[in-house]
Parts: C-alpha cells; structure tokens; sequence
C-alpha cells in the first residue's frame, strides 16, 4: 500500500464565535476558500493538482450548506476541475477529511489531497441544523440523550475529577497557549486573515483569556447544573442510565470547556510521486487512522478506546508516541484520557488547546494535527497521536510520524 504524506498545514486564527468577533462579517465559503489559496500559493498547485477537497463542517444548513468543500473550491484560485466533498462526523470532521484523504492516496484513488475543514460558530450556530437524536422522542429516549455539557459532568462523576482538578487543567491550557503565541510556535502554520484591501482582520487567536487563574475560575457557577436538576432535569435522565452514580456533580463552566470560535483549517496530503513532481518535501507519514463507537450518554470518552484501537492496529504501544493532542471539548475528556493511559501531563496538549483558543468544530480535528506536526519538528520528536471526543458517542485518532 502507498504512504500517504502530509507536505502542508495550515489555519487561520480563531476568531470569537459572536457578534463581536473578528471574523464575523467573513462567510464560511471565503474563510475556506482563502485558506485553499494558500495552500495553493505555499506549494505552487496549479491545474488538476490534486484529486479532490474533502472539507469537514458540523452545521450544514445556510451558508454551510450545499456542499461548502465544492463552492469553496470555486470561489478560491484552485482549478475548477478539482471537486469539493463535504463530510460531518461532528467535532472530528476536521480529521476525518484528513484521514479519508490519507485513505484514498494509501489505496490509490488518486495522488493528493487537500482536507480540513471550517465552522463560522457565530454565523451558524451549533444545533440549528437539528439532529435526531436530540429533537426525535423515540431516539433521544433510546439512547438517553443528554446534552455535552452534561455528559461532559457524568464523566466527571463517574472518574473522580473535581471542580479543582478541572480549573487546573483550564489555567495551564491558557499559559500554554499562551506561551507558544509568545515563542512564535505557531508561526509555520497560521495564515492571517485580511480583507479584500489586503488589511488584516485578524492574526492571531482572539479567544484566549491568558491571565486566567484559579481565582477567578472559581468565581464561574457550573455552566449545566440547572438544566441537570431542573430544567428539563436530565440528571434524573443520566441516573436511569448509570444507577450507580448517587447525583451528578457538576463541574464544568465556560472557563474550563472549549470557546464557541470561527476558524478554518487545511492539511496538503499526497504520496511521494506528487512530492517530487512538485518540488515537495514531505513533513510526515500518516502511519494510521482510526475511528470508534462508544456509549452515546456519556458521549465524551470516545479518545480513550479509538486510541487503544489505532495503537493496537498500527502495532504500536502508548510508550511509542512522544507528543498527545487530545481536543479539550471539555476538562474531563482529557483528565480521562490522561487517567486511562497514566499519561504524562507534559506531552498532552504541550501549546495549550480548545478551553484557550476555541473549538471550531468542523476545522479542530485538522487543527490539532497540523499543531502536533508543528511540535514534532520544533522539539525534533518522531510520533504523536492526536484524537478527539465525538457527540452521539465516537472517537477519532490519527497517528502520524516526523520524515
């Protein structure tokens, strides 16, 4: 089987998600095809360079509708005989464009991609798309739905974390992000986003809070606990599920969950032959690629078995991997993840994550694997894993190899 590569990656800033944000008056449509353009312009594609756009965002309707990978590929510079492929697999659309077009260059189905995704979370906000399993009866009582956030606070309940062990995690994940805008870590990968008089709009992520601190977290109420105990009470819905646990704790606010952000992201992914055609020198090798199904109540701890999966698939063991992104959906999907794995706080989420610098939900799973190739080649480290938590109860994993 072919080696698929990944050549280039990059994003946009991440604006905030409101009215107020840098990034609202730009369409999902400009904001993807302006970061094509880059791509473009970064290796120099010309013509029917690549096979394909596959472009992963959640909420489909209105401006994101329509096949947004297909009109984003017409509005930007790329040659319009290359297509355009939408795809939604929720929080990891991101990564699972990158993964399908890994897939499709390792059997043969063509020699190049590009895959990432978009989410405008201040056009189109989360949920006005509907979905089944939330607004249809016989579905939301089949599978106990109950909203993130508290499936975010069930997990919590169920591993032991406290208010405390969550603020922690949210205060490093500022100074972290913190840290790497100040050391220039993400300088390879981010594009600045100007207007059509070449001004800029934004440059840098305009979410992160980095004075953060335990104080004033502790000042935030659970961001959950009314709609859990009162209105429409589904904790009494999670406790039909999970007997066991005596009451839900609630923990989690909007200090310690990822940002409602705008952002944009994209990975150039081709086997060797299309390096060389194009002058192109690989950054790394996607060495595998993973997804998984898991309990959809307590939705949030899909990481934990689609990287148990992807490490038992690919030959591989936990010790194998040097650096760990793991989207920050919320301070107990990663306090898991480091629990499960006895992972070392140090290698996970070394440049801060989504409670920092935002979760735009189609463009994070790309994101977070352009970030982890950044870190491989800053600290000349070989393997890192990257995966997410998926609503509805999936997981999502990508390991991918320094070259």
């Amino acid at each position: 089987m072919t080696d698929a590569y990944i050549y280039d990656a990059a994003r946009t800033p991440r604006g905030k998600g409101r009215p107020d944000g840098a990034l609202h008056e730009v369409t999902s449509v400009a904001l993807s095809a302006r970061l094509l353009d880059a791509l473009r312009d970064r290796n120099g594609l010309t013509g029917h360079a690549v096979e394909d756009v596959i472009w992963g965002n959640v909420t489909q309707v209105g401006e994101q509708g329509g096949c947004l990978a297909r009109s984003a590929v017409l509005l930007s510079g790329l040659d319009e005989s290359i297509p355009g492929l939408s795809i939604n697999r929720f929080c990891a659309s991101g990564m699972e464009a990158v993964n399908l077009a890994a897939n499709q260059v390792k059997g043969g189905a063509g020699a190049a991609y590009i895959a990432g995704g978009v989410e405008m979370m201040g056009r189109v906000p989360m949920g006005s798309d509907g979905a089944a399993i939330a607004v249809d009866p016989s579905l939301a009582m089949k599978t106990y739905f109950v909203p993130q956030g508290i499936s975010a606070d069930i997990i919590a309940t169920e591993f032991g974390f406290s208010r405390e062990d969550a603020d922690a995690l949210a205060v490093e994940s500022q100074a972290r992000a913190a840290r790497a805008w100040a050391e220039g870590r993400f300088a390879r990968s981010i594009v600045p986003v100007r207007d059509q008089n070449g001004l800029t709009i934004l440059d840098r992520d305009e979410y992160m809070r980095p004075g953060t601190d335990m104080a004033a977290l502790a000042k935030l109420d659970p961001a959950f606990k009314a709609m859990g105990e009162v209105m429409p009470g589904f904790d009494k819905l999670a406790l039909m599920k999970y007997p066991h646990l005596e009451r839900i704790e609630h923990i989690h606010h909007a200090g310690n969950s990822s940002g409602i952000v705008d952002g944009a992201a994209a990975v150039l992914i081709g086997n060797a032959e299309f390096g060389k055609a194009h002058g192109l020198t690989p950054r790394a090798r996607i060495r595998a690629t993973a997804k998984i199904g898991t309990d959809p109540t307590i939705m949030l701890t899909g990481p934990v078995p689609v990287t148990e999966k992807i490490l038992r698939e690919a030959g591989m063991s936990i010790a194998d991997i040097d650096l760990f992104e793991v989207n920050e959906a919320f301070a107990a999907v990663v306090l898991r993840f480091l629990q499960a794995f006895d992972a070392d706080p140090a290698r996970v989420n070394v440049n801060g994550g989504a409670i920092a610098m935002g979760h735009p939900l189609g463009a994070t799973g790309a994101i977070i694997i352009g970030t982890l190739l950044d870190e491989l080649e800053r600290t000349g480290k070989g393997t890192g894993l990257a995966t997410l938590c998926i609503a509805s109860g999936m997981g999502a994993a990508t390991i991918i190899e320094r070259v």
